[in-house]
């Protein structure tokens, strides 16, 4: 018998129920879709599940039930935006002018490029030109999937690491590309092995998508890192895109360094940033993408097509925030390394011990020994139904996230070593 099998021997009936509901809600779903009139697109049918969405139905379920569910599925930030830029947001509403189409080169279009750009160099003495080198997204998840759609064509290849936040092989997917995988692992501090690419695959690669502080695996990078990139995305004419959503979020005195430090950097990389995690405003939907004004001209375009802009209110509260003090990130920051500390700790003690993150606000876990023979899916619904605790399954993020779960820390430190009190009950069962 393998020690998989010994570890969950006195749990078995828990562990198959917990499998029973997964393949019960897989019939479901696929009885749903036989009985559709209309079909989805085949590179709809070509995306892996969205497991979020299973989640937030086991998370209803448990809540019916009435369990006070613990959710650190989702990185959705729990704190209370920065009181200047909500008083900004509320004031610029107010204004009738703000409710018409946000127009290129208007007064607040002209005066966030402007800011962005001085925020950008304040933080990374980084030179950008705001008219040509600044473009402001609704969220940066929405520039992301919208640049695979405005440069790849059925037979360009894009390059993502696995395990990543899923908006980079999804965007690839729907926008008929075609996905090459770049399997990531703990012994190389989760950065990619860009020599072992095949010269075959370099040939048709168009784009390296790149995400440090990593989301999931909570990795850095450092500039050395980003210097190789640089030099290996000229010799090869592959468009290296750096998603930056936790620049602020490195603890234990790092910092994390931007690709466009790098001399050169801007003739084949873009960055995208988002005020959703560092300033706590996920629903305000404003990000932005620096760098080689070229692909930043396409990509605008191709959004040209599909959206009319930012609102305009959203535009001023981001040129707040931006502008503002910035006391508010810091502080955030500082609140996160200690829920990172203290839900940590509490996991040692009830042996889980895991490596420290040095960056994001999650924590990647590999599944105990004890559950190994689940897949990460079946143990974050055990979780749930067993402890009303939500986690995200590492195979959402590829598969090579397979074995691991990743905690999102969007909940106060009580909650947290609450979620560890809950947790410690389903590791013990069966003993």
């Amino acid at each position: 018998m393998k020690s998989g099998s010994r570890a969950h021997a006195g749990n078995g009936a828990l562990i198959q129920r917990v499998q029973r509901h997964l393949r019960e809600r897989s019939r479901l779903e696929q009885r749903r879709n036989s009985r559709r009139l209309f079909h989805e697109a085949n590179r709809l049918r070509r995306l892996p599940l969205y497991l979020f969405t299973i989640l937030d139905e086991l998370k209803a379920q448990a809540q019916a039930r009435g369990i006070n569910v613990i959710d650190l599925g989702m990185g959705n930030p729990d704190l209370p935006p920065p009181r200047n830029v909500v008083r900004e947001l509320v004031t610029q509403v107010q204004r009738s002018e703000n409710h018409r189409y946000s127009r290129k080169g208007g007064d607040v279009e002209r005066k966030l490029n402007q800011t962005i750009a001085q925020w950008y160099h304040r933080k990374f003495t980084v030179t950008l030109d705001p008219t040509t080198e600044v473009l402001p997204l609704i969220g940066s998840k929405e520039g992301i999937s919208h640049l695979s759609l405005a440069f790849l064509n059925h037979d360009d290849i894009a390059l993502v690491p696995n395990p990543t936040y899923p908006v980079h092989f999804n965007g690839v997917v729907m926008a008929g590309g075609v996905l090459y995988s770049l399997p990531i692992h703990p012994e190389t501090n989760f950065l990619p092995d860009l020599k072992a690419i095949p010269r075959s695959v370099l040939k048709q690669s168009k784009m390296l998508f790149l995400s440090y502080p990593h989301n999931p695996t909570t990795a850095v990078a450092d500039l050395a890192f980003f210097r190789q990139v640089v030099a290996w995305a000229k010799q090869h004419r592959i468009m290296v895109v750096h998603d930056f959503a936790y620049s602020d979020f490195v603890f234990d005195g790092l910092r994390a360094p931007s690709i466009l430090e790098i001399p050169g950097a801007k003739e084949v990389a873009v960055e995208f940033h988002t005020l959703s995690k560092s300033y706590s405003l996920p629903g305000l939907r404003l990000g932005f993408a620096v760098g080689n004004q070229d692909v930043l001209a396409s990509l605008a375009k191709t959004k040209s097509y599909i959206d009319f802009g930012i609102f305009r209110a959203v535009q001023w509260a981001a040129i707040e925030a931006l502008s503002g003090p910035q006391e508010y990130v810091r502080e955030a920051i500082a609140l996160y390394e200690r829920r990172r500390n203290v839900f940590l700790a509490g996991l040692k003690q009830i042996g889980w011990d895991l490596a420290i993150p040095k960056g994001t606000f999650y924590v990647w876990a590999k599944l105990p020994l004890k559950y190994s023979a689940l897949t990460s899916l079946e143990f974050a619904t055990l979780l749930v139904q067993e402890a009303g605790v939500v986690v995200a399954p590492g195979s959402g993020f590829g598969e090579y996230g397979e074995g691991c779960v990743r905690f999102a820390l969007v909940e106060p430190e009580r909650r947290l070593q609450q979620a560890v009190k809950r947790i410690a009950k389903v590791l013990q069962m069966g003993d």
